[in-house]
């Protein structure tokens, strides 16, 4: 296996089984859980047998993978035009948890699950703890938040299936954090990116050696994060940072995970049947090209979902991994097709600009796009924090760092953007998703 930077990390797999089989067994495995699944809706959700009626489609139609092609979309409205329960497939005397997204306006999409969906998603998050290097010795320092939000305690269950020390710390209190990972010997933490390059700040701060500390692996999802950023967090916790995926409609975390050969994170397809589509068509795409990731749960029982529209942009790749494992990889989503700007024609995702912004060792990996309209046309504020080293510098070798960063602006992103510099830590930092966009055209 290719070895990531920092501490040396185990190898191995919780469900060889599963993560190992060949191409041929998973395709037979997924299809015989699709009809499964496509019964079942058919029989148990009115909200799924109407919309395969509509399209002249019955279970026994689904005779091929193809023939996923025949299933309508969900759309994440379709959870809250059916609040709390209607799609819910399980009668209520079998669901035993209830999670909700976060982050929403309005009514919030519900998920439930059944006592055998909990010991499936705790299995997928040991799958993913343990290509974080994870086992039984372990201690996880859980910093997701808990409650309706499906990232504290997926990461929780997940790790006490693998039979790891949990530190259920959640969300914030970033002193008491990092006494607590010096205390209790943390091995792994869990959060968003964000947060943990935020922690490894404070650490430093206060005078934390990380290359002390028994941390070695960092599973940091539910925000986009560039390969820049995780330079970063890499270099000042001395760990390996990989990405885990999920979303609350699908599962939570978990969908995939990276290994540490970084090729992009592993959809757990025994699970889950990933697509590429053009978002604006809804046709299929081929493996390697870019466009909106759809996803259908094919073991779930309390809230099955039939190719639902993610909104996240990625690719698939079906090549076996440098790690053994032979599930299609996902390359990090690039933005989401609901949260990418359009500025002047050109669209603009956060992430690209924090690419570009991180190739400049003299500013911060902190920044807030700023987007307002002048009379008829929008335009673009940058406003990225300055080193402590950069901001004690002379105004001219300022001006040079600012026309520099907006050149390579253009050049990338083709558009015109006012790079507005800022003081150290004066952007406001966040102990959950970062916010990264201030779309005043909107106010």
């Amino acid at each position: 296996m290719i070895q990531s930077p920092g501490k040396k990390l185990r190898e191995g797999y919780f469900d060889p089984e599963h993560e190992t089989m060949s191409r041929d067994e998973l395709a037979q495995l997924q299809l015989e859980r699709l009809q499964a699944t496509v019964k079942k809706v058919y029989r148990s959700v009115p909200f799924y047998k109407k919309a395969l009626k509509a399209r002249g489609v019955e279970p026994g139609d689904i005779k091929s993978l193809d023939d996923i092609k025949k299933l309508p979309f969900t759309y994440k409205q379709d959870l809250r035009d059916n609040y709390p329960y209607g799609l819910f497939a399980a009668p209520m005397d079998k669901i035993i948890r209830l999670h909700a997204s976060s982050g929403t306006t309005g009514k919030p999409s519900v998920v439930g699950y059944t006592k055998k969906d909990i010991y499936n998603w705790a299995g997928l998050i040991a799958r993913c703890l343990v290509m974080a290097g994870g086992g039984k010795d372990d201690v996880v320092q859980v910093a997701y938040g808990y409650g309706l939000f499906t990232g504290g305690l997926g990461a929780h269950y997940g790790a006490e299936r693998l039979g790891a020390a949990v530190v259920p710390i959640s969300g914030g209190n970033t002193a008491r954090q990092l006494m607590l990972m010096q205390d209790f010997g943390s091995t792994i933490l869990a959060c968003t990116p964000s947060y943990a390059l935020f922690l490894a700040e404070e650490g430093l701060a206060a005078g934390v050696d990380f290359r002390k500390l028994p941390i070695r692996a960092g599973v940091f999802g539910a925000e986009p994060w560039s390969e820049n950023m995780r330079r970063q967090i890499e270099s000042k916790m001395d760990i390996t940072a990989l990405d885990i995926y999920g979303l609350s409609e699908v599962m939570g975390p978990g969908v995939s995970m990276e290994c540490p050969a970084k090729q992009g994170s592993h959809i757990f397809e025994d699970h889950f049947i990933a697509e590429i589509i053009d978002p604006d068509t809804g046709d299929v795409l081929p493996y390697g090209q870019r466009g909106e990731l759809v996803l259908t749960t094919i073991t779930k029982e309390g809230i099955p979902l039939l190719r639902y529209r993610t909104r996240d942009i990625s690719t698939l790749h079906p090549e076996v991994c440098a790690c053994g494992r032979t599930h299609v990889r996902m390359k990090r989503v690039t933005g989401r097709t609901d949260d990418m700007l359009i500025i002047r024609g050109v669209n603009v995702f956060p992430s690209q600009v924090e690419s570009v912004l991180l190739e400049f060792g003299e500013t911060e990996p902190h920044y807030l796009l700023v987007v307002d309209r002048k009379g008829d046309l929008d335009e673009l504020e940058i406003r990225v924090e300055l080193s402590e080293k950069m901001f004690s510098d002379e105004v001219r070798q300022l001006e040079k760092l600012e026309n520099r960063i907006r050149h390579k602006i253009l050049s990338v992103l083709n558009i015109n953007a006012r790079i507005r510099f800022v003081e150290p830590r004066t952007i406001p930092r966040s102990e959950g998703k970062a916010k990264r966009v201030m779309d005043r055209r909107e106010l």
